[in-house]
């Protein structure tokens, strides 16, 4: 099995750990990991702020870095959301991206869904209590939990794996899918509302008791982080992979 990861920019410049982490994951599986060189940013950005022209280019040469590779992984679910249900916006027709777009996965997915773990691949205590947060992107476009305003029974990706890491306890915040106001480029229209939405959230996660901030979304743990940082809060942001990986203890 030969997987593509694709690293989102920001978590190339800012996170490097959780990149490395993820490939670590991967090759615990026995996973044939490659990074493309050639990659780029997917486009988000340019889509977010009206740049169709600039969406589809990147679309396009997203689409002939990764067209050859048995799957393609990504530690990000708003980028990987952005990649295999808005690239149809721009790219419905190309008949390579037509091909590639169900072996795309974000990381956790891939985990459950092709992988099927029931292990982790090397046993890790993480003693420690951790609050769930989950991003609007994983909730509602990659179905990472159940979204409370269908009703529906209560499931969440993220908790059931994290099943598997000895010692942890989990919960979630009284208001489980709130958003934690990074939003992207909203964050940079509207940073005012966008901060005040982030102390929200991150109220909610210390209102669990939790030490930690756990999701699969950097860019949403960048942005609590961020605040976290600012207010000088105790709680910490951490990614998922961090904690499969064991390497939450030295994050």
């Amino acid at each position: 099995m030969k997987v593509a990861l694709f690293i989102p920019c920001f978590v190339n410049e800012l996170y490097p750990h959780v990149a490395m982490a993820t490939a670590e994951l991967l090759e615990g599986y026995g996973v044939d990991v490659h990074y493309p060189l050639e990659q780029s940013c997917c486009g988000q950005p340019l889509s977010n702020n009206g740049d169709s022209k600039g969406a589809c280019d990147a679309a396009r040469r997203f689409t002939g870095v990764f067209k050859d590779y048995d799957y393609v992984v990504s530690p990000s679910g708003s980028c990987t959301a952005h990649v295999k249900h808005h690239y149809p916006w721009y790219i419905a027709a190309d008949a390579d991206y037509q091909k590639l777009q169900p072996r795309i996965y974000e990381i956790i997915e891939f985990l459950q869904d092709v992988l099927k773990v029931k292990t982790l691949p090397k046993p890790v205590y993480f003693p420690h209590t951790v609050s769930i947060h989950q991003s609007c992107h994983g909730l509602r476009e990659l179905h990472h939990a159940a979204p409370s305003e269908l009703m529906i029974p209560y499931f969440s990706r993220l908790e059931s794996i994290l099943q598997l890491v000895d010692g942890i306890t989990v919960t979630v915040p009284e208001r489980r899918d709130e958003c934690c106001g990074f939003g992207g480029t909203f964050s940079v229209d509207e940073p005012e509302v966008s901060v005040m939405m982030g102390e929200d959230r991150i109220a909610q996660h210390e209102a669990t008791g939790a030490e930690f901030i756990v999701g699969a979304d950097p860019s949403c743990l960048m942005h609590m982080g961020g605040i976290i940082r600012h207010k000088c809060r105790p709680i910490r942001p951490l990614h998922i992979v961090e904690i499969l990986t064991g390497r939450g203890g030295a994050a």
